[in-house]
Order: C-alpha cells, then sequence, then structure tokens
C-alpha cells in the first residue's frame, strides 16, 4: 500500500506541541511485513515529566522495543506523544505502564516492551521495565519469559 493512503495528520506538517498528556496524537501505518517477526526500537533519551507531588522535572531515557502485528506507530506522533508527559505529573513506574499500555491499545502489537531509565533523584535512579505479549500466542509466552530474566544493568 502506499505511505499516500495511511492518511497520517502530522508528518510534514508543522508541529503543535500539546500541554499535557495526550495519547490522542498517536497515528499508525500498515506494516508492510505483518508476517514476518521483527524488532522495531525507538529511544528517546531526553523524556521529561513531573513528579506528581513535588511537581520537579524527572528525566529518563525511554527506551520502547516491539515487534509490530498488523499496525505500526508512527514517529513524528510518537515523538509528539512522549513530549506530551513534559507538564504531565506521574510516578515512573506509571509513565512507563502508560506509554505500554498506550501503545498496545493503539496498535496491537505482537510484543512491547518499554523500559524507562530515570536518572538519580534524592541519589536514587529508577529503572521501571514492563512488557506485553500477545495473550494466547507465543508472545505471550515470550513475554513471561522476558520478564523473569529481565535485568538492568
Amino acid at each position: 500500500m502506499p505511505r499516500e493512503n495511511e492518511h497520517l495528520q502530522l508528518l510534514g506538517r508543522e508541529t503543535q506541541y500539546a500541554k499535557d498528556y495526550a495519547p490522542s496524537v498517536l497515528e499508525t501505518f500498515q506494516n508492510q511485513h505483518p508476517d514476518n517477526d521483527y524488532w522495531v526500537q525507538f529511544n528517546c533519551p531526553e523524556f521529561t515529566t513531573l513528579c506528581p507531588i513535588t511537581g520537579q522535572p524527572d528525566f529518563a531515557e525511554i527506551k520502547i522495543l516491539y515487534m509490530p502485528g498488523e499496525r505500526m506507530v508512527e514517529s513524528k506522533s510518537l515523538k509528539l506523544y512522549l513530549f506530551s508527559f513534559r507538564n504531565h505529573g506521574d510516578f515512573h513506574e506509571d509513565v512507563v505502564n502508560i506509554i505500554m499500555k498506550d501503545l498496545i491499545k493503539l496498535m496491537d502489537p505482537k510484543y512491547i516492551e518499554v523500559t524507562g531509565l530515570f536518572l538519580p533523584r534524592g541519589g536514587i535512579s529508577i529503572y521501571p521495565y514492563a512488557n506485553y505479549g500477545r495473550p494466547g500466542t507465543k508472545y505471550e509466552d515470550m513475554a513471561r519469559e522476558r520478564l523473569m530474566r529481565h535485568t538492568i544493568i
């Protein structure tokens, strides 16, 4: 399918930044290879959000790794979505799970994992990790296995 038929609203247009958490900016396009298992990884090394208690900024690298199904997330919309957390207050663990759940709802991937490498605040770093495999498939088994063997160095 030609990309012109994807009806993407953000790509190639002037960028408008959301003032707060905005999952509605996320867009998808058709995966041209849905029968193949392959990885897509996004790294967002300049992610910011706010502490929900103090309002102080938290800085992190967010890593998203997924195996697409029929749909894939469009990268500019993902960038704007991640940017929308800038003025939003949530705990680190919540941010990682919210991102993962929004992307599952958006594109129904075969498998996805999201890691947050949050910089130290108060002398301690927090590295939450969440993953998901499509239920009833080998990807569900893979998610369970990867979670049990997961380590962050």
